[in-house]
């Protein structure tokens, strides 16, 4: 799962205190039992006693199977008589043991080495949760998108209307997310502001993110001023760690191309992370307010290039929905006043 190194940190962090805790709880209640059954603790030093005679005799070897079988018997009568102290006092037979979230992996996040599903499970809503506060994740649904905003008008030079279009973009968005892989096409989502590009970019990230893949949403403006900071600023790691998380998440989500200050250095970025990604066969999904020609004007022939011949190319088309919702919060407001 491609996700940046913050959440698998988080992740551990979240798993160790997870694990304290299940200890923590368990040594309260080993000693509150031992106060109300002293014999209990007479029974765990005699257990303790039995494990470390065990591992004298493996190093002694003298008679060592006679030996281990008698040790055996002793530790089976006192674990016995220690479960039958715990069933009088109406306690399970695991209540001195601790009690992690994950008995699989004991809270610890792998077994042998390969990660466990809780851990994958936390991962995932780390992610989601990071992805969330800095975008209305939770609002942006396929089933909140209205397509009540996008009407039955022909488009110019197209049979279909407006509406019967973006009817066709929302299902090719849906069948996206709920087949994507790691060989998935990348997109472009093309036109004007307010017309849904990042509600339906958002949409196919929750769907993606349910399913175990790691995505990386950014608005361009907001992470070339990030890696300009970081290059300029001698923050700059020599792996060039931030860069590497956007060129090797499972999923990257560029969001506003064409919004962000332009310099020489942001263009040569952009491209660079668009073309590793496309190089490495990683999928993007990129969306902006720009025609190709003003693209082509802005970032040059090449990278209009890569992305007309990488890019699955869908058109936005409609009026600004942002202001269509303003005009009808104000009429609300206006009918409740009056």
């Amino acid at each position: 799962m491609g996700y940046g190194k913050e959440v698998y940190i988080r992740a551990e962090e979240i798993m160790e205190k997870r694990r304290q805790f299940a200890e923590q709880e368990q040594e309260k209640r080993r000693a509150a039992f031992y106060r109300e059954c002293p014999r209990a603790q007479e029974i765990e030093y005699e257990l303790a006693g039995i494990s470390v005679a065990a591992a004298k005799s493996v190093i002694g070897g003298a008679n060592l199977k006679n030996q281990i079988e008698e040790l055996m018997k002793k530790s089976l009568l006192l674990q016995n008589e220690l479960n039958a102290l715990l069933e009088l006092k109406g306690y399970p037979k695991n209540y001195l043991e601790p009690w992690y979230e994950c008995e699989k992996c004991k809270d610890i996040g792998n077994i042998d080495g390969r990660i466990c599903g809780c851990m994958k499970a936390l991962v995932k809503k780390i992610a989601y949760e990071q992805l969330n506060s800095i975008s209305p994740l939770s609002l942006c649904t396929f089933e909140s998108f209205a397509l009540r905003y996008y009407p039955e008008i022909k488009i110019e030079h197209s049979e279909k209307t407006q509406h019967g279009h973006m009817q066709s973009v929302l299902n090719f968005c849906m069948k996206y997310a709920e087949g994507f892989s790691d060989q998935s096409h990348s997109l472009l989502l093309q036109g004007g502001p307010g017309l849904g590009k990042t509600h339906l970019s958002l949409a196919i990230a929750q769907k993606v993110i349910d399913r175990g893949f790691g995505v990386i949403y950014v608005s361009v403006p907001d992470i070339v001023m990030q890696l300009e900071k970081e290059h300029f600023g001698g923050r700059f790691d020599e792996k060039g760690e931030s860069e590497t998380l956007l060129t090797e998440c499972d999923l990257l989500i560029l969001d506003d191309l064409g919004t962000e200050f332009q310099t020489k250095y942001t263009v040569a970025t952009i491209y660079n992370i668009i073309n590793k990604r496309m190089l490495t066969s990683h999928p993007t999904i990129i969306s902006t307010n720009l025609t190709l020609t003003e693209m082509q004007q802005l970032y040059g022939n090449r990278m209009i290039s890569r992305i007309i011949g990488m890019l699955d190319r869908l058109e936005f088309v409609g009026s600004d929905i942002r202001q269509m919702k303003r005009r009808e919060r104000k009429k609300s407001n206006k009918n409740t006043e009056d």
